[in-house]
């Protein structure tokens, strides 16, 4: 695992980078905008964000430890006039602290998801994912899924090992055949020689975007808010080997309504819009590669907004 690990970093440094549906007012009597800090069960502060109007909404990030200010800015902030968007950092990301015993586990943040559901007094929400966020969406709804409204999913990675392998062979595709490393070296080592070459002739950005422009915005977005590295660095010692798994056949035993948003050139994720097996899945492909929400923003909140007004209320 740990050299599976360290090859895992340049895979998902980069990631970043919905909702209750009620009628009765006494569930959201703990929802109101702004920010507001969750004090875990076992004393972590975890930073969160409440924005919006309407149908309440839990944004998953990626990264491991991207934190979700990115995506606020960069697509969370147009779902706003429809949707109650509630954006969290988890534990050992972004702006909330780390876990003073260095607990990363898919249990304990699953564990945190729901204590913050409970904290803001909704019954149920829907649950939006981005990248390795949907690692950490799954597992939530697969333990509870009496609280999860409806999934949303956009470039989503369910199996790391998939989406590490995906990227190996689309970067060695953009090299030169001089600089692709030798085929019989180990899958790390091969990944880590790849993003080296790639990140020398400037060209890493391609792996994830469909324009440098949209790279570098993300990239001036993500440094503006200080960034806690403690959870990713945890996955990526190979200390935390439930993140490694595939959670792809978990997908066919939850069967709330699910929308999976997709790239149509998305190398990252590993997957194709056949691999979930929600019995209640919806795809919609985009033009596009990793970022869905940033390369076509008008396309983007027009597919969850319409997927939210329809579920049953």
């Amino acid at each position: 695992m740990n050299g599976f690990s360290a090859a895992l970093r340049y895979c998902f440094l980069g990631f970043g980078l919905l909702l209750l549906l009620t009628t009765a007012a006494p569930a959201q009597r703990g929802l109101t905008n702004g920010p507001t800090t969750l004090l875990t069960s076992d004393s972590v502060r975890l930073y969160v964000q409440v924005a919006g109007r309407g149908v309440p909404c839990v944004y998953v990030h990626g990264g491991p430890g991207a934190g979700s200010y990115s995506f606020e800015k960069l697509g969370g902030s147009r779902l706003e006039d429809k949707l109650r968007m509630v954006y969290y950092d988890q534990r050992g990301s972004g702006r909330s602290a780390s876990s003073p015993r260095q607990d990363y586990s898919m249990a304990r943040m699953v564990e945190d998801l729901e204590e913050l559901r409970q904290h803001l007094g909704l019954e149920k929400w829907v649950v939006l994912a981005h990248s390795f966020g949907g690692t950490i969406a799954t597992a939530y709804a697969t333990a509870h899924p009496q609280r999860v409204q409806a999934l949303v999913f956009t470039n989503v990675v369910l199996n790391p090992p998939a989406s590490l392998e995906s990227m190996l062979q689309y970067g060695a595709s953009l090299l030169p055949a001089a600089a692709q490393p030798n085929s019989s070296l180990p899958l790390p080592q091969r990944f880590g020689m790849v993003m080296g070459a790639l990140q020398q002739q400037k060209l890493a950005w391609q792996l994830q975007f469909s324009a440098d422009s949209l790279a570098n915005r993300a990239s001036r977005v993500a440094r503006a808010v200080p960034s806690n590295s403690d959870f990713g660095q945890q996955v990526f010692s190979g200390k935390l080997p439930d993140y490694g798994q595939d959670f792809g056949p978990a997908t066919a035993r939850l069967t709330m309504p699910v929308l999976n948003i997709v790239g149509q050139d998305d190398r990252t994720t590993g997957t194709t819009p056949g691999t979930f097996k929600f019995p209640k899945q919806q795809t919609v492909t985009l033009p596009g590669k990793h970022n869905s929400f940033l390369e076509q923003p008008v396309a983007f909140r027009q597919a969850v907004v319409s997927f939210v007004q329809k579920l049953p209320r």
